[in-house]
C-alpha cells in the first residue's frame, strides 16, 4: 500500500464527512453545485489546528482556499473515475479491513494484556532453554514422542544440572540446546515469554510447546529494565576520507588523547565527528533502550556507563570507531505513556488469540447466538473415512437449505457450514472422532461469520469508525488523482529539461575551497604550525613535530569544504593562502586555502531532484488554478464572517 504518502494528505486534509445535515447548518460553499456545510468546514479547521506546520494554514481565509482546492481535487478524482477503478476499491478494502481489527476487540482483555505487557517490559529476565522440535501439524505419534523426550530431558536436568545435559543434548536438528542471554517482554513468542517470566529464579520450567516444538528452560537471573541512555558519541568511520590522520583507530585515538587533556568533548565531536547526523549538536543522538540499536557492541558501552559525564575508551562497532560520552539514564517510562504503544504490540503478538477468544464470546452475546451448537449430530453422521484423505462429499440428499444459524438479521444455513466442512477437510490432518471434528469446524465457522457480520455492519455500528473510512476514501482518492496528475511529472524528462533551462539559476553548487583546518585548543602552536605551512613543509611532518604518541595538539581537517563546513569558523571569508588564526568552538583554528571554486549552475542530472520536485509545485499550481475555471465555486461571504467570529470567540 502507499501510506508513506498519506502523510502529507493527512496532516492538510484530516477532513470527516458529514452523513447527514440539519436545515439550521448554513452552506459555506458550493463546488460545482455541491454543498459544504459549515459543520464540516469548522469540524476539519479545529481537528487540524495544531497539526498544520505553515501558520498561514491557521488564517481561516487560507485555510478555506486550502479547503477549496481540496474539493476541487476530489471533484476531478471523481469526474475522471478513478472511484471505480478496481485498484482503488481493492486498496480501500484491504485498509477497511485492517481498520476494523482495531474495532471490535475486547477492550477489557486488551487493558489486562497491556498491563501485563508492561511489567514484563519493566523487566529482564536471563534464562538458557532447551527444544524438541516437532511440526505444529505433527502425527500424534510424532507430537507423543517428542513430549515425552523433553520430559525425559527434564528429569534428567533435574539431576543432573539442566547446563551438562543443555550442552550434551544439542544437535542443532531436532534438539536445541540454546544460550539466550537477558530478554525482556515481546522478544520471544507469548507462551515462551510466560514461561520465562513464571518461572522462579534457579527453577526450570515444566514441559511448554509453542509453535517449534517442546520447551523446557532454566531462568538464572531476573532484574529491572535498565530503561534508557541518553549519550553523545564521536564516530571516525571506516571509509573516512580524510587520510592525513592514517586509520579510523589511530584518528579515534587521537582524539581520544585531546579529551583526556581537557578539550571539550562537544567540541571534537562538532569538528570532527563523521556522523554527520549529530556531529552539529555536539554528538548527541536520540535517547535508546536494550536491544533497539543494530550495533550491540554500542549499546553495551552506553550501558556500561556509570555517572552522567563519563566518557568510554575508543571502541568498534560494524559502523566505525566511536566514543561515547552520557548524558542522561531514564527508568522505564510510566505506563500511560507507553500505554499506546504496547496495545498496538499486543494485537500483532500471539496474546492476540486471548483478545480473539474474548472478541468471540462477546459477539455471540452482542447477537444472542446460544452457546449450544445446533445440529451437529446430523453433520457427524454426514461424515466418513474419506474426510481424512480429503475425498468427502456431502451426500445428495443433503438438507441444504435448512437454516442454522441466525446473526443479526443474516441466517447461515446447512449449505453454509456445509461448504465450510467441505473447504476444511483440506487443512485436517490428524484423525478424531467425527464429533470432535464437526463441533471444532463449527466453533471456527461460527467465529468467522460474527465477526464478518461485525466487519460488514461497522458503519452502522460505529460512527467513529464511519467517518474514519469517509476520511481514508476520500484520502486515497486524492493520493490516486495526484499520482497520476503532478507526481509523475518526473517522468517527462522533456518538460523538466525546458523547466530546468527556464529556471537554470535557482540551481547552483556555492564557492568552495580546496583547503587545510588545522585546529587546536593552543593559540600558540598554530603559530608554530603557520610558519612551517608558509615553509611548505608536508603535512605529515608537520603533524610529527607537534604531535606525538601521548600528546595530540593539533588536528588535522584536508578537503573540499563549503562556508558551511564545520571545521570552518563563521567569521572566516574565502581567501587564497594563509588566514589569521580564529576563534571556533572554544579552540583555535587555521586555515590554509589552497584553492577557490567558483560558484557555478549545476547541471540538469545534478539538480534534477530540486527540479522535479519544484517542477511539481509549479504543475499543481496551474492544475488547481485551471481546476477553478472547470468548476464553480461559489462562496456565501456572509455565513464566511459569521464562522470568521465563531472562530475569533473561540
Amino acid at each position: 500500500m502507499k501510506i508513506k504518502y498519506f502523510s502529507v494528505v493527512f496532516v492538510l486534509f484530516l477532513f470527516i464527512k458529514t452523513y447527514a445535515q440539519s436545515h439550521e447548518d448554513p452552506i459555506l460553499f458550493s463546488v460545482d453545485g455541491e454543498p459544504v456545510y459549515v459543520s464540516e468546514f469548522l469540524r476539519v479547521y479545529n481537528k487540524n489546528l495544531d497539526l498544520v506546520q505553515d501558520e498561514s494554514q491557521k488564517d481561516l481565509d487560507e485555510y478555506l482556499s486550502l479547503y477549496i482546492n481540496y474539493k476541487l481535487k476530489l471533484k476531478e478524482a471523481k469526474a475522471l473515475g478513478l472511484d471505480k477503478k478496481e485498484s482503488y476499491s481493492r486498496e480501500l478494502n484491504t485498509y477497511r479491513n485492517q481498520l476494523a481489527k482495531s474495532y471490535i476487540s475486547d477492550s477489557r482483555v486488551t487493558e489486562a494484556l497491556v498491563k501485563e505487557a508492561y511489567d514484563r517490559i519493566s523487566h529482564d529476565v536471563k534464562a538458557n532453554h532447551i527444544l524438541v522440535r516437532v511440526d505444529e501439524n505433527a502425527s500424534p505419534q510424532d507430537t507423543l514422542a517428542a513430549y515425552h523426550e523433553i520430559h525425559k530431558l527434564r528429569e534428567r536436568a533435574l539431576n543432573e544440572g539442566f547446563e551438562v545435559v543443555r550442552k550434551q543434548v544439542h544437535d542443532g536438528k531436532t534438539i536445541f540446546g540454546e544460550e539466550l542471554g537477558y530478554f525482556t517482554g515481546f522478544k520471544m513468542v507469548y507462551k515462551f515469554e510466560n514461561a520465562a517470566f513464571n518461572t522462579p529464579v534457579g527453577a526450570i520450567s515444566m514441559p511448554f510447546r509453542t509453535r517449534f516444538g517442546y520447551h523446557i528452560l532454566k531462568v538464572f537471573d531476573k532484574r529491572k529494565s535498565r530503561g534508557e541512555r541518553t549519550v553523545a558519541h564521536i564516530m571516525i568511520g571506516f571509509n573516512s576520507k580524510d587520510t592525513l590522520h592514517g586509520s579510523p583507530e589511530t584518528r579515534i585515538h587521537e582524539i581520544y588523547k585531546k579529551i583526556n587533556q581537557g578539550s571539550d568533548f562537544e567540541v571534537l565531536a562538532k569538528q570532527f565527528s563523521e556522523d554527520k547526523s549529530s556531529a552539529s549538536k555536539g554528538g548527541l543522538l536520540k535517547p535508546f533502550s536494550g536491544g533497539q540499536l543494530s550495533a550491540p557492541e554500542f549499546e553495551e558501552v552506553a550501558f556500561s556507563l556509570e555517572h552522567i559525564g563519563d566518557v568510554s575508551q575508543p571502541f568498534k562497532t560494524k559502523f566505525g570507531w566511536h566514543i561515547v560520552k552520557l548524558y542522561e539514564k531514564t527508568p522505564v517510562a510510566p505506563f500511560e505513556v507507553m500505554k499506546p504503544e504496547l496495545e498496538v504490540k499486543v494485537k500483532r503478538d500471539d496474546r492476540s488469540r486471548l483478545i480473539d477468544e474474548a472478541l468471540y464470546a462477546k459477539l455471540r452475546q452482542r447477537y444472542k447466538v446460544g452457546s449450544e451448537p445446533p445440529a451437529l449430530d446430523y453433520f457427524a453422521s454426514l461424515l466418513n473415512e474419506n474426510y481424512f484423505t480429503r475425498s468427502w462429499r456431502l451426500p445428495e440428499d443433503f438438507q441444504g437449505n435448512k437454516p442454522l444459524i441466525t446473526i443479526g438479521d443474516r441466517t447461515l444455513t446447512y449449505n453454509d457450514f456445509g461448504s465450510y466442512l467441505l473447504d476444511s477437510q483440506r487443512g485436517f490432518n490428524n484423525r478424531a472422532p467425527f464429533k470432535d471434528v464437526v463441533l471444532k469446524h463449527y466453533n471456527a465457522f461460527l467465529n468467522r461469520n460474527l465477526v464478518t457480520y461485525r466487519e460488514d455492519n461497522l458503519e452502522q455500528e460505529n460512527k467513529d469508525f464511519a467517518l474514519i473510512m469517509g476520511e481514508y476514501r476520500d484520502g486515497l482518492l486524492l493520493f490516486d488523482l495526484m499520482e497520476s496528475t503532478i507526481w509523475n511529472a518526473g517522468n517527462d524528462s522533456t518538460e523538466l529539461q525546458q523547466f530546468y533551462e527556464t529556471h537554470k539559476s535557482n540551481y547552483h553548487v556555492p564557492e568552495r575551497i580546496d583547503a587545510i583546518v588545522a585546529s587546536s585548543s593552543q593559540q600558540k602552536t598554530l603559530k608554530k604550525v603557520a610558519k612551517l605551512l608558509e615553509q611548505g613543509m608536508a603535512l605529515d611532518k608537520i603533524k610529527n613535530l607537534v604531535n606525538s604518541n601521548t600528546n595530540i595538539e593539533v588536528i588535522f581537517t584536508t578537503g573540499i569544504m563549503d562556508a558551511g563546513h564545520q571545521a570552518l569558523p563563521e567569521a572566516y571569508t574565502f581567501k587564497m593562502g594563509l588566514s589569521k588564526i580564529y576563534r571556533h568552538n572554544s579552540g583555535f583554528v587555521l586555515v590554509q586555502t589552497k584553492e577557490i571554486l567558483p560558484a557555478s549552475i549545476k547541471s540538469f542530472e545534478e539538480a534534477k531532484g530540486a527540479v522535479i520536485s519544484d517542477y511539481q509545485d509549479f504543475k499543481e499550481e496551474n492544475w488547481v488554478k485551471a481546476l477553478r475555471r472547470k468548476y464553480e465555486v461559489s462562496v456565501d461571504q456572509k455565513v464566511l464572517d459569521q464562522v470568521k467570529q465563531t472562530v475569533k470567540n473561540n
